[in-house]
């Protein structure tokens, strides 16, 4: 048995996981392990006492995000208009559609599962 928060999970176009250890290089690593994550989705934990400093956005396909603890508030961008979800309790989630940029302000530490199709994922600067 393995923490999400330690060992992610790679699952491939035929559903099959691979667990990948999480370490500084992961992102680096899942690229070049997973062919650039083409026709993949990662299952991953993470734990935040702070806002995200970056918007992202996956052109794959849409990404689901499960508060599992605390207190968040998703942010979602639609065409400049800021969408707020709120998610205040355990196994509240938002299905963040193919394409939008999103980011997350937290309002109490927070733990997040994230069901994410990772292939052309971006980051910019909030």
């Amino acid at each position: 048995m393995s923490d999400l928060a330690g060992t992610f999970v790679v699952l491939d176009a035929a559903q099959r996981a691979a667990c990948v250890e999480v370490t500084p290089d992961i992102y680096e690593r899942l690229d070049r392990d997973f062919d650039g994550f083409r026709g993949r989705t990662l299952v991953a934990r993470y734990d935040f006492t702070e806002d995200w400093p970056t918007w992202e956005m996956h052109p794959a396909g849409d990404e689901v995000v499960v508060l599992l603890w605390g207190s968040a508030d998703l942010v979602l961008d639609r065409g400049g208009r800021h969408e707020v979800v709120a998610l205040a309790k355990p196994g509240e989630f938002v299905i963040v559609p193919k394409g939008m940029w999103h980011t997350a302000r937290i309002a109490r530490a927070a733990s997040m599962l994230f069901i994410t199709p990772g292939e052309g994922t971006r980051n910019e600067s909030r």
